[in-house]
């Protein structure tokens, strides 16, 4: 992913408001970020921890940015186990959370939601690649290479933001 500025993320909002763009927590650490490891930037909003964000960039090159919600009561107990829904990376103890993502258009003015279980950090590109480990104790065991794994997160990240913007 090229690096971005706190610019190029608050303008690639798609599905919020220029004002709620213009309020939201960017990471002050764009510069330690590492880029090369990340399919998207993903962070949650320190000041409104119910709040994250991601910014993905497009085969086209362009970006979109998307608000998500926590959902309330969406993590589960210690001993229950989640998948992310973009990764596949199983968690424990609340590191999954059902975000939702309120939809582009007409359809997302008249509150019309998407959401996906993901990572509750949203480190999904760090998970595939095996550079932050789940905290799960054992991971399952993959067949696919790193190269699949983030195909295959890109895919799941492509298809998400498509049912965001889409009709």
């Amino acid at each position: 992913m090229r690096p971005m500025t706190e610019s190029d993320i608050r303008t690639s909002f798609v599905n919020c408001s220029k004002g709620e763009a213009r309020r939201a927590g960017v990471p002050k650490d764009l510069d330690e970020q590492p880029w090369d490891d990340l399919d998207f930037l993903g962070w949650r909003d320190p000041g409104a921890p119910d709040r994250g964000y991601l910014v993905a960039e497009r085969d086209d090159g362009s970006r979109v940015g998307i608000a998500l919600r926590a959902a309330p009561g969406s993590s589960r107990g210690f001993t229950a186990r989640s998948m992310c829904s973009l990764c596949l990376t199983t968690h424990t103890s609340g590191g999954v959370a059902l975000m939702t993502a309120r939809r582009t258009g007409e359809t997302g003015r008249q509150g019309n939601t998407v959401g996906q279980y993901v990572c509750a950090d949203l480190a999904c590109s760090l998970y595939t690649r095996g550079r932050k480990p789940s905290g799960v104790g054992a991971d399952f065991e993959e067949t696919l290479t790193v190269a699949e794994r983030i195909a295959r997160t890109r895919g799941n990240l492509g298809a998400f933001i498509d049912r965001v913007t889409g009709p």
